[in-house]
């Protein structure tokens, strides 16, 4: 379970995503460098040409290569979501993961539309499949949003075949196809008006999508006026339909639950690229402002993700992590405002201790 939204602002797009996992898969934030082009990559279970890297931001689950989400040196922004198709990912032999067609389109593209093209020509090309989950046999096909200061897709997608459609002035999508014939373009294989909800799975259920759905859209129908507390406030919600499936998932009982986010804001008028990132659940956590590619080193340890999974009581952990999240803000608000670089990365790069103090004084 994932949720992922993107809006435009006045000055750009804001991009956001919850990452929906197994509980205990630690989820790490890095900085990768750029890479030059070479003879192979190896993804996760399959090797492909090495067309290089760009620099990217990237939210990766420890054992895996791909990405659950991330912004490059270019200002794209990319995220999945495990959508239920009545094609049988089982029946599939390994190949790529919708993580691993997140990180390549990071690596590869130069704009949202770029990524639009890496995504779907990777996925014709190479297929979808192999387990998606540390514990279990779950292989899933993927949708995407992608999306720079400018424009962005949603791409929804059963095995190589696909289709997309721009998001406009803003949208979300969630855990299930959603679809019809909306679409702008498509693979091949799709015929012109196909309705590609009737791809969908007939014994998937939508309800744990919908209302969570529902909530994102909320967020995204602020428009112009959406503000980053605003996002942060939506990634958070723990609103359901009794489900117990909300945007931010806390459900330990369950197979999966929040255990990364981000925010991002892309900017079309040449300021440079900021994010918030949060381990583990939103609710218990605390979204670091990180100036790309100065970011607060901590973030990538499996350390501190485990120490923020550890905190339960979130009554406890707001009162100390709220004012430590404002300071936070209102000091890289600063920082960006001065456009001095330097303390920019001066202040990512520290973050991470003044974090580390926080969850000290709550016991983690």
């Amino acid at each position: 379970m994932c949720d992922t939204l993107c809006v435009r602002h006045d000055a750009g797009m804001w991009f956001a995503k919850n990452s929906d996992r197994h509980p205990d898969e630690v989820q790490l934030v890095e900085w990768h460098d750029r890479r030059s082009p070479g003879a192979a990559l190896r993804t996760q279970y399959l090797t492909v040409p090495d067309a290089g890297a760009h620099a990217f931001l990237g939210s990766r689950p420890a054992w895996l290569w791909g990405c659950e989400h991330g912004v490059n040196e270019h200002g794209v922004a990319v995220g999945n979501q495990k959508i239920f198709t009545s094609d049988d990912p089982r029946r599939l032999p390994p190949a790529l993961l919708g993580m691993d067609v997140v990180r390549l389109a990071l690596e590869r593209a130069r704009s949202a539309g770029d990524a639009l093209v890496v995504c779907t020509s990777m996925i014709e090309q190479y297929g979808q499949g192999g387990s998606g989950e540390p514990h279990r046999d779950e292989p899933y096909f993927s949708s995407f949003l992608v999306t720079d200061a400018r424009e962005g897709w949603i791409i929804e997608t059963s095995d190589r075949t696909w289709v997309a459609r721009p998001v406009g002035s803003g949208a979300s999508i969630s855990n299930r196809v959603s679809m019809t014939t909306n679409w702008t373009a498509a693979s091949v294989d799709v015929a012109p008006g196909s309705n590609f909800d009737a791809r969908r799975h007939p014994k998937a259920p939508t309800e744990r999508s919908d209302h969570r759905l529902a909530t994102t859209a909320a967020c995204v129908a602020r428009g112009s006026g959406t503000t980053l507390a605003a996002i942060a406030t939506t990634l958070r919600d723990h609103t359901d339909n009794g489900s117990g499936y909300s945007v931010c998932m806390h459900r330990p009982e369950s197979h999966a639950r929040t255990t990364a986010s981000m925010i991002v804001d892309l900017r079309a008028d040449g300021a440079p690229t900021r994010a918030w990132t949060c381990l583990g659940n939103p609710c218990v956590g605390v979204y670091v402002p990180v100036f790309p590619p100065a970011v607060a080193p901590e973030l990538a340890t499996p350390e501190l993700w485990t120490r923020f999974t550890a905190l339960t009581n979130a009554d406890e952990a707001r009162a100390v992590l709220d004012p430590l999240e404002s300071e936070l803000w209102a000091a890289a608000d600063d920082a960006y405002a001065s456009g001095d670089r330097a303390r920019m990365t001066n202040f990512a790069r520290g973050a991470g201790q003044r974090v580390d103090e926080a969850l000290r004084r709550l016991g983690v």
